[in-house]
């Protein structure tokens, strides 16, 4: 039998790939070291949960940890058994806390539950009676209504003499309903609920910040300061410039350009009729792969100076979606580029250094967030550094 395999080596995959996704450790570094010098005298984590928003928790926990970081925030046990390996000093806090069954892979991976509820509070009471002493971080709500003792459950329990020796959290902590808008009342109202807590715990850590917290100012910052999205170089306040390098650049590979007369319509549907002769690029990429199908265009002539719908980048300028994004592709509209600027075979940027993450995600009803940690699997990833 011929043996037909080749080998490739990672350049080769990446270089061959329909979709690919560059992640650029050193703007993801300067982005900690940026939020680490805003958060003052208070330590700075790492918030790596949902595979480090996208950028894979295995390099990108890696490169945080050798930049300095060693408190990082995951949200289930089975990511801080993952991160250990790649940051084996570092204190590693699990958001969704403990729950039966569970508790040796904490022991064993010397993790952190963070305690969220009375139910989790009398397992973690239980534990400790058979395990001994441990740590734990506890999370109180302060007007989130979202996990987390109320502050009068958590002030009652630093009250209580009668809580066994060996309960012993090493840190408090909080989240910010309206960190990302800096005119709310909320913020405010929130900051004095903690303080009452941080209070009855003296001697503890305390956490309130996240990301849009840290740009509040030093009464937000605590003890702890824990930045996710401005870390993946992600707008952390509405309507401030956003100061963070950008991190991810998502391209697809054109598969097809084809010319489409005047009239014709595009995509599922037929919600885009197209006012003129036109050059559509078809590429490798749609809405399972985080392409969101909410980018899409219709309805709206490609002529428009400002087209509905999302746009790429490609050949030093932004380009329109054609139609409905479906599942594997999205179509683009390239006309107004000159002809063989673009050909079967070239990639296109979805977001990155030219479309911010942020834009894409407008463009889609969404935030910057969802987009980031909606990268779906097809996706061949690439870390570069600042050396490359």
């Amino acid at each position: 039998m011929t043996d037909f395999s080749i080998p490739f080596e990672d350049d080769d995959l990446f270089a061959s790939a329909g979709l690919r996704l560059t992640v650029d450790l050193t703007a993801l570094t300067d982005n900690w070291r940026d939020m680490a010098r805003r958060s003052g005298k208070a330590r700075t984590a790492a918030v790596v949960k949902a595979d480090a928003y996208g950028m894979g928790i295995e390099d990108a926990g890696e490169a945080l940890y050798l930049a300095g970081a060693r408190d990082f925030f995951v949200a289930t046990v089975d990511e801080g058994v993952t991160l250990r390996m790649f940051a084996p000093e570092a204190r590693i806090f699990v958001l969704a806390g403990i729950w039966p069954g569970t508790e040796r892979r904490f022991f064993e991976n010397d993790l952190v539950p963070i305690i969220a509820s009375e139910e989790q509070l009398a397992f973690w009471m239980a534990v400790l009676a058979d395990y001994g002493d441990y740590p734990c971080a506890l999370h109180v709500d302060t007007g989130f209504n979202r996990l987390g003792l109320t502050v009068d459950e958590a002030i009652a329990l630093a009250d209580d003499v009668s809580r066994p020796a060996s309960f012993s959290p090493v840190l408090v902590m909080s989240h910010l309903a309206c960190g990302d808008d800096h005119s709310s009342a909320m913020n405010r109202q929130q900051l004095e609920s903690f303080r009452r807590v941080s209070a009855a715990y003296e001697g503890i850590d305390s956490s309130l910040a996240a990301s849009g917290g840290i740009f509040l100012g030093d009464d937000y910052h605590f003890d702890l300061t824990r930045p996710g999205i401005a870390i993946y170089g992600g707008q952390a306040v509405n309507g401030m410039a956003n100061p963070m390098r950008p991190v991810a650049t998502a391209e697809a590979r054109i598969i097809q350009v084809r010319t489409v007369k005047a009239g014709e319509t595009v995509s599922y549907g037929r919600a885009l009729e197209l006012g003129r002769d036109s050059r559509l690029a078809i590429v490798s990429a749609g809405y399972a792969d985080g392409y969101m199908r909410s980018q899409s265009s219709g309805g709206v002539p490609l002529r428009q100076a400002v087209p509905q719908g999302g746009q790429g980048f490609i050949a030093g300028h932004k380009v329109p979606v054609a139609g409905r994004i479906t599942m594997d592709q999205t179509i683009f509209d390239v006309t107004d580029l000159p002809d063989g600027a673009v050909r079967a075979g070239d990639y296109i940027e979805l977001f990155g250094k030219n479309i911010p993450v942020d834009e894409a995600a407008k463009a889609a009803g969404t935030i910057g967030y969802e987009m980031l940690t909606s990268i779906g699997l097809r996706h061949e990833r690439k870390y570069v550094t600042a050396e490359e």
